[in-house]
């Protein structure tokens, strides 16, 4: 199902692609663990495609990313702030799981996701046989 949302095509053949469907599948099993609501589980999906966003199309360093991350959590908590935007849906507990989880499953392989999105690569050749 979430390669069909993500209309990935070239799933058999395109590591990117493979290693996308595992990041989203992994997050969202991860927050259906946590027991996430449903807002809660869109939130949850839109700040790891924030964070993998600032990676891949922006160029974001990890250092800018992780700023970026704490912007975007900023009032998380706070219930009388309605500027802060959707994620004050989510308790301190759970803020603090959200960035234990984003730690372990993308900034500590940063490295590794700037090399699939920005490095160059060749393109193998394959024949017939």
């Amino acid at each position: 199902k979430m390669e069909e949302f993500l209309n990935f095509m070239q799933l058999k053949t395109s590591l990117k692609e493979a290693v996308l469907l595992d990041y989203y599948t992994a997050g969202f099993c991860w927050a259906k663990e946590m027991n996430f609501s449903v807002i809660q589980l869109s939130g949850f999906m839109d700040l790891l495609n924030f964070a993998l966003e600032n990676l891949s199309d922006k160029h974001i360093t990890l250092g800018d990313n992780l700023k970026e991350l704490g912007r975007a959590m900023a009032g998380i908590g706070e219930t009388d702030s309605e500027e802060r935007g959707d994620l004050t849906l989510f308790s301190i507990e759970q803020a603090k799981a959200i960035i234990d989880y984003l730690v372990t499953s993308l900034f500590k392989h940063y490295k590794a996701y700037e090399y699939l999105f920005h490095g160059r690569r060749e393109e193998p050749v394959i024949s017939n046989e």
